[in-house]
C-alpha cells in the first residue's frame, strides 16, 4: 500500500488481487466566511500540462517566467494579495478595459465594498452608480449577482476550481483560470485577447482567432504550454507581454523575449497577425432623448436591467434606439436624415412632455454620436424648459433629480457629459 497527499486530501494506493485501486479521502474541513481564502472549501486543482501534445514547449514558459520576474508588472493594486475577492474584482474590471482606466474604479470599489459580503449586501443601484463610466454595464450586474452567489453558495469564499468559477455569473473560462491561478496557484490556462495576439505572432497562426476551430486549437496550445510551477508569474507574464510589448499596434519587438523565435517578426508580419476579423458594415442607430429641465432639476428614467445601459438612469427616449438607414458614406448624411426624423417627431415629443408640466420653451440641440463596440448611436436631444411641473403617479421608473447630483449618479457616459455641460452653464 502506498499513501500520497494531494493538497489537503489523501490518496491511498492499494492492490486488490491483481487490480490496483486508488482510494480518495477528503481531509477538508468546513471553512467559515471569516477565514482566509487560502484554505477554500473546494480542493486546489493542479492540472498537469499535456506533455504529449505536439504544442508542448517547456522553454516557452521558462523564458516567459524569467522575463516577467525581471521586466513584468509587480505593483498593480490587486497583485501580491492572495485575496481571491480582489483578484476577481480586478479581472472583471479588466475585461475589455485598460489597466489605467480600471485602477481608480478598483480602488473606489474596495473602499466602498471591502469584502465580497459587503458587495453582495449592497443595492444593485449603488453598484451601478459606482461602476458608471467604466462601460460594458452587464459586467456590473453580473458582478453583483456573482458576489451574492459566492456568499450564498460558498460562504463568501471563491472556489479554487476553475470549472466552479466558470459557472458563476460573468466569469468566463479565461477569467476563471486567472482568478484560480493568482489566488490559489491552480494550474489553468488563460486565453484572452492579449494571449491570442501573442500566440498568433510568436507561433505564426495565420487564421482569425474568433473562428471556433481556430480558438479551440489555441486552447489546446494554451493548455500544452502551461508550466508545472510558478503559474502566477507565467499567467501575469502573458498578460504583461500582450499589454506592454506585443501590443495591437506598434509592438516593441526589440524588447520582446521571444523575438528570436517569433514567426511574425521573422516574416515581417507583425502588422498582419493576428488575422483581423472580416469587416462587416457597422450598424447605425438613432434615438431622440427628451431633456426636461425645471428649476435646476431634470427628469430621469430608470432603464430596464437588460439591454444597452441596462439598470442605469438616463434621459427619457421617444422611441428607444431604432435602426438608422444611411444611404451614403458622407459623414454628414446621417445627421441630415436624423434632423428630418427629429423634426417629424417633435410634435409627438411635445405631447408627451405636456404630461409632466407646462412647457415654457423648447430647443433642439445639435445631434452627436456615441460609438459602441458593434454600432454607432446618433443622439438627438430636445431640450424642454418647464415653467411648472406636475405630480405624476404610476411612473415608478421616473424621477426629478437635481443637476448637482449628476456626479454621483449611474448615468451613461454621453448623458452624464451632456448634463455636466448643462449644470456648468447654470452655475
Amino acid at each position: 500500500m502506498r499513501v500520497g497527499v494531494c493538497a489537503d486530501d489523501l490518496i491511498v494506493h492499494v492492490r486488490i488481487g491483481h487490480f490496483p485501486c486508488f482510494i480518495f479521502i477528503s481531509m477538508n474541513k468546513p471553512v467559515s466566511a471569516g477565514q482566509s481564502n487560502k484554505h477554500p472549501q473546494t480542493k486546489q486543482m493542479r492540472r498537469k500540462p499535456n506533455e504529449d501534445s505536439h504544442y508542448a514547449d517547456p522553454e516557452f514558459s521558462a523564458e516567459l517566467i524569467a522575463w516577467q520576474k525581471q521586466h513584468g508588472r509587480h505593483r498593480l493594486p490587486w497583485q501580491n494579495t492572495g485575496d481571491a475577492y480582489r483578484v476577481w474584482l480586478s479581472e472583471i474590471m479588466l475585461q475589455q478595459t485598460q489597466v489605467t482606466a480600471v485602477i481608480p474604479y478598483y480602488l473606489r470599489f474596495l473602499e466602498k465594498f471591502p469584502s465580497v459580503q459587503d458587495l453582495a449586501a449592497a443595492p444593485v443601484e449603488e453598484v451601478m452608480a459606482l461602476w458608471a463610466g467604466l462601460g460594458y454595464y452587464t459586467r456590473a450586474r453580473n458582478l453583483h449577482q456573482c458576489a451574492k452567489q459566492v456568499v450564498a453558495q460558498y460562504q463568501g469564499i471563491f472556489p479554487s476550481d476553475p470549472s466552479l468559477l466558470n459557472a458563476l455569473p460573468g466569469i468566463g473560462r479565461s477569467t476563471a483560470a486567472a482568478v484560480a491561478a493568482f489566488s490559489y496557484g491552480t494550474i489553468a490556462a488563460i486565453l484572452d485577447g492579449n494571449v491570442k495576439r501573442v500566440f498568433a505572432r510568436v507561433f505564426g497562426i495565420d487564421a482569425y482567432p474568433g473562428i471556433k476551430s481556430v480558438e479551440d486549437d489555441l486552447w489546446l496550445r494554451a493548455e500544452a504550454l502551461l508550466p508545472q510551477t510558478e503559474i502566477a508569474a507565467y499567467t501575469q507574464g502573458l498578460m504583461d507581454l500582450g499589454a506592454t510589448l506585443c501590443t495591437r499596434s506598434k509592438p516593441d519587438c526589440a524588447r520582446c523575449p521571444f523575438q528570436h523565435r517569433c514567426v511574425a517578426f521573422a516574416e515581417g508580419r507583425t502588422a498582419e497577425l493576428p488575422v483581423r476579423k472580416p469587416k462587416s458594415k457597422q450598424k447605425e442607430k438613432q434615438t431622440i432623448m427628451l431633456l426636461l429641465e425645471h428649476d435646476g432639476a431634470v427628469l430621469l428614467e430608470q432603464r430596464s436591467m437588460t439591454g444597452i445601459w441596462g439598470g442605469l438612469l438616463s434621459l427619457p427616449e421617444l422611441d428607444g434606439m431604432t435602426e438608422l438607414e444611411v444611404m451614403s458614406s458622407d459623414k454628414s448624411d446621417s445627421n441630415r436624415i436624423f434632423e428630418q426624423i427629429s423634426a417629424t417627431d417633435q410634435t409627438r415629443a411635445t405631447d408627451i412632455v405636456n404630461r409632466f408640466g407646462d412647457i415654457q420653451s423648447l430647443n433642439r440641440l445639435a445631434p452627436f454620436t456615441h460609438t459602441f463596440t458593434h454600432f454607432k448611436l446618433h443622439i438627438h436631444v430636445i431640450h424642454f424648459i418647464i415653467s411648472r411641473r406636475f405630480e405624476f403617479v404610476g411612473e415608478d421608473n421616473l424621477r426629478w433629480t437635481d443637476l448637482e447630483q449628476v456626479e454621483q449618479l449611474a448615468l451613461p457616459a454621453p448623458v452624464k457629459i451632456l448634463l455636466q455641460t448643462l449644470s456648468s452653464r447654470l452655475i
